[in-house]
């Protein structure tokens, strides 16, 4: 199977950078681990790609009709090329049944369809979009109706073609609103490009599997955003930045900053490797760091321990806040003094970080990474000699 389904999921919680919440409650999870390439149906049938800027607004895709027939039918073993089509169904093939878990999400800079589950994604599929020239719309719908063994017919000759290895629509009709819908597709090359009319393709045996984990009121989200950044399971973060397909979005060294932001990692993502990766524009992932929410003394710290080949990171400025210490960073020796001692230091964007056994000796601090994968750090006890020194055992401790 093309899905990535729920064990087979590497990748966690992801947040697309651009829309209208912000990733602190992590409410809105996108997950995208895999990259395709910019293809275009002309590409595909080996012609120039047309390209071109749009507004954003999906063009009318061609009225056609879909006709439910009886029974199941195979994935075709052997499809043949045809031309990328959208559709009109007709009535819902079972009742209203709202599915209030279940959620698609659908990127189209991506290419990728995750359905979820609450807030857990289960399954992920390739998918392949509307051409520049007639995007998929973006916007929030619900799956209106299910069709199996959809019939297509031509628009232009009226020439029907029912359901099997010759149907452009595949074995599976998902229908959104008006002549858009998700289906599957006799020509699986083009799937993970900008090929259809806006219609959304799938491999056969995606669709196939997809329809039988939905409803008709499944909630459906469709959006564009190039940026995206991933979350696995161990807290490790990643982010993904994604052709302008579309020529909607422009993505800046500040954007992806304010999107790792979200997740606490954004200063060890550099500007310099942010500028080439925007530039690369590949759809692959860059690692930035592990990060953990940190406590001290109790009290939940505004910036996140951050984990970096093999070596947990802590702010240094925010534990001198955090125990009301003072502290002076030389930057020439890169050195952090307190009434501690002294010890060695990094920066990066501005910020200074300890590594965890340095920052314990320069804070008094003790703690360390528990099993929910939160960083927690109490002060040491002080303890006080009174009297002269020679006197023993006399400790006072505060």
């Amino acid at each position: 199977m093309t899905a990535l389904c729920a064990l087979a999921l590497s990748a966690g919680s992801a947040w697309a950078a651009g829309t209208d919440t912000a990733p602190a409650g992590e409410t809105a999870l996108r997950t995208v681990p895999t990259h395709f390439s910019q293809r275009t149906e002309e590409s595909l049938n080996e012609q120039a790609s047309s390209g071109g800027r749009v507004d954003g607004k999906a063009a009318p895709a061609a009225v056609v009709t879909v006709t439910p027939t009886t029974g199941a039918a195979a994935s075709p073993a052997s499809p043949s090329p045809t031309t990328a089509v959208s559709v009109t169904s007709t009535v819902p093939a079972e009742g209203l049944q709202v599915s209030r878990e279940k959620k698609i999400m659908l990127n189209l800079a991506s290419r990728i369809l995750t359905l979820y589950e609450g807030k857990t994604p289960i399954c992920m599929y390739p998918v392949g979009v509307g051409k520049v020239s007639t995007p998929t719309p973006t916007g929030y719908y619900s799956v209106s109706e299910k069709i199996l063994n959809p019939t297509w017919t031509d628009p232009d000759s009226g020439v029907s073609i029912g359901s099997g290895p010759d149907c452009p629509l595949g074995y599976r009709w998902l229908g959104l609103f008006g002549n858009y819908g998700i289906h599957g597709t006799n020509r699986p090359d083009s799937i993970g490009g900008y090929v259809s009319n806006g219609c959304v393709r799938m491999h056969e045996e995606d669709v196939e599997d997809l329809y039988d984990r939905v409803s008709v009121g499944t909630a459906v989200d469709i959006y564009y955003d190039r940026i995206v950044i991933d979350r696995d399971a161990d807290h490790t973060i990643s982010y993904y930045i994604y052709p302008d397909g579309y020529g909607w979005q422009t993505v800046s060294v500040q954007d992806v900053k304010k999107a790792l932001a979200g997740y606490g990692v954004q200063d060890f993502a550099e500007p310099a490797a942010i500028a080439s990766k925007i530039a690369a524009s590949d759809g692959n992932p860059t690692y930035v760091a592990k990060a953990y929410d940190l406590y001290v003394n109790g009290k939940k710290q505004p910036k996140r321990a951050l984990g970096k080949d093999g070596v947990i990171w802590l702010p240094a400025f925010a534990l001198s806040t955090a125990t009301h210490t003072e502290a002076e960073w030389s930057g020439a020796s890169q050195t952090l003094r307190t009434n501690h001692g002294t010890g060695t230091g990094i920066v990066r964007s501005d910020v200074v970080y300890l590594d965890a056994a340095t920052a314990q000796n320069l804070y008094g601090l003790t703690g360390g990474l528990g099993a929910d994968l939160v960083y927690r750090m109490q002060s040491r006890p002080v303890v006080t000699l009174y009297g002269d020194s020679s006197q023993k055992g006399a400790a006072k401790v505060k």
